[in-house]
C-alpha cells in the first residue's frame, strides 16, 4: 500500500490556480491573435477602454490612476494610439496646463471591432460548455472578481 507524502499529497486549490493560470493565458493569446492583425497592443485596448469608461475626457493622471501605471507608461500608450488617429489630446477647459484624452470615430471603430474579436475568442473558449455550465462558472468568476474592489479595467 502507497501512501501520500507530504511532498506528493493533492493539492486542489494549488490545481485550480494552475488551471486558472493556463485559461488566462491561452484566452490571452487567443485575443493577441485578434489584435495583431488591428495593429494594436493589449496595453493600447487597455487603454482605450478606460478612456471610453469615462464620461468626459480623462486627464493622463487619471489614466495613469486608473490602469495603475506611471503616468510616463500611459504617456507611450498616448502617443502610439494618437500616431494611428484611435486618441486625441484636448486642452481642459478650465485649465490650460491640463491635457485630457478623447477618443476619436477611429478610437470608437477599433474598440468596436476589439469588443466583437474578444467576443469571438471568448466564444472559442467556451464552445465546449454548455449556457447552463457557462452561467455557474460566471457566477464563480464573478464571486472571486467582485472580492476585489480596486480592480481596474
Amino acid at each position: 500500500m502507497r501512501t501520500s507524502t507530504p511532498d506528493r499529497a493533492p493539492d486542489p486549490d494549488g490545481l485550480l490556480a494552475e488551471q486558472l493560470l493556463r485559461l488566462t493565458r491561452r484566452l490571452q493569446r487567443a485575443h493577441k491573435g485578434y489584435m495583431e492583425p488591428v495593429g494594436i497592443t493589449p496595453a493600447q485596448f487597455r487603454l482605450l477602454r478606460t478612456v471610453a469608461h469615462y464620461e468626459e475626457p480623462p486627464r493622463m493622471a487619471d489614466l495613469a490612476a486608473r490602469l495603475e501605471v506611471v503616468p510616463r507608461a500611459v504617456t507611450s500608450l498616448v502617443d502610439g494610439l494618437e500616431t494611428a488617429g484611435r486618441v486625441r489630446r484636448v486642452p481642459d477647459p478650465s485649465n490650460r496646463r491640463v491635457v485630457r484624452i478623447e477618443l476619436t470615430d477611429a478610437g470608437r471603430d477599433t474598440l468596436r471591432e476589439l469588443r466583437s474579436a474578444r467576443r469571438a475568442a471568448a466564444e472559442e473558449m467556451l464552445a465546449p460548455l454548455t449556457v447552463e455550465q457557462r452561467e455557474v462558472l460566471g457566477g464563480l468568476l464573478s464571486a472571486l472578481v467582485d472580492r476585489d474592489p480596486g480592480r481596474a479595467c
